[in-house]
């Protein structure tokens, strides 16, 4: 039985732990509850589906009807000699989704290891790490469309995946709720071990024989290394997008910082850690309050206790002025602002 519910503290239900409250508040834990609700929800009134609440900064009460989605499962629909296609509720925990695929020998996704959030989120942000994105592995994404009142499904190209982007941040954006995602997964795993310090990790720790396990092992710890945990320290991850740039600006910049890193995203195109480009500008560590830039890793910002949403745009508009500053570099939050 759905229930609505008014004026609902988000603190608990937002990692950065910002005390934003919802004029309007319901758990979805199944399909048919979104057809329900449909029928709850005042004529145009915005909607704002929440899973983790693991990628947004309230800085206001939001004015909108909170949707917590908790639409659990996870359902093997076919297989086939190499691959296995797995259909998951929304509201699946993703590190959970990624150890059960790990227990399984289902590869693809276990470079994906301990990023917060839920598996509805994954494909709006098109989340990645350590050379893996999670559009390599989505077959297609189902969802409740609130404009036209109906369950659509959007194959993988259909989705217009970018780098850390999808349709459901564009064209979509306000108009849905993921119900279910389908992912082909591989019975034959290949290692990615090449980016980051997967690799010298793994040397580290004398193993010599990969398997899923022992590489989402070491992914969890070096995670868990540099992040901070929003159980104990408020934040939302990586706050900002790394940049990229063209070629030649990239190699303009190399001129005059020698030590700049960049990686090949295509024959005219780099990808800058911004991670580097922020500690450059002299913000790993600072602190100013209860708020402040964390001091292992400076693309996560972070609330101590009794930081601002405010606090924390703010700060981040402070940290895009001086890359801009110095580098000539525009970064992006990655992060939703509400």
């Amino acid at each position: 039985m759905l229930t609505v519910q008014q004026n609902i503290n988000l603190q608990s239900l937002n990692t950065f732990g910002m005390p934003a409250h919802a004029p309007f508040f319901s758990v979805i834990r199944s399909a048919a509850d979104c057809e329900q609700i449909q029928q709850l929800i005042p004529e145009g009134y915005p909607v704002l589906p929440l899973g983790g609440g693991s990628n947004m900064l309230f800085t206001q009460d939001p004015h909108a009807f909170i949707l917590k989605n908790e639409i659990k499962g996870i359902t093997l629909v076919k297989e086939d000699e190499g691959s296995v296609w797995l259909e998951a509720g929304a509201g699946e925990v993703w590190h959970d989704f990624v150890l059960y695929c790990v227990e399984h020998g289902y590869a693809g996704i276990e470079n994906l290891s301990l990023i917060p959030g839920t598996v509805g989120a994954a494909p709006i942000q098109n989340i990645g790490a350590y050379g893996v994105e999670v559009k390599q592995v989505i077959e297609s994404v189902t969802y409740w469309n609130f404009d036209k009142q109906v369950f659509e499904t959007l194959n993988n190209e259909a989705c217009n995946f970018g780098y850390r982007d999808s349709i459901f941040k564009g064209a979509l954006k306000g108009k849905f709720l993921v119900t279910t995602v389908l992912f082909r997964l591989s019975k034959v795993p290949h290692f990615n071990i090449s980016y980051g310090n997967i690799k010298e990790e793994l040397e580290q720790q004398g193993i010599t024989d990969l398997s899923l396990k022992a590489v989402s092992d070491v992914v969890i710890h070096i995670r868990r290394t540099k992040l901070p945990d929003p159980a104990v320290i408020g934040n939302a991850g990586s706050f900002f997008k790394n940049p990229e740039v063209p070629k030649a600006t990239y190699e303009a910049l190399k001129a005059n910082y020698p030590a700049i890193p960049g990686y090949v995203v295509s024959d005219t195109v780099t990808k800058i850690p911004a991670a580097w480009l922020i500690e450059q500008c002299g913000w790993k560590g600072f602190r100013e309050g209860d708020y402040g830039v964390h001091q292992r890793q400076p693309l996560v910002l972070v609330n101590y206790g009794q930081a601002k949403g405010e606090d924390i745009y703010r700060l981040s508009e402070r940290v895009i002025a001086s890359v801009k500053d110095k580098f000539g570099i525009s970064l992006e939050r990655e992060v939703q602002i509400i």
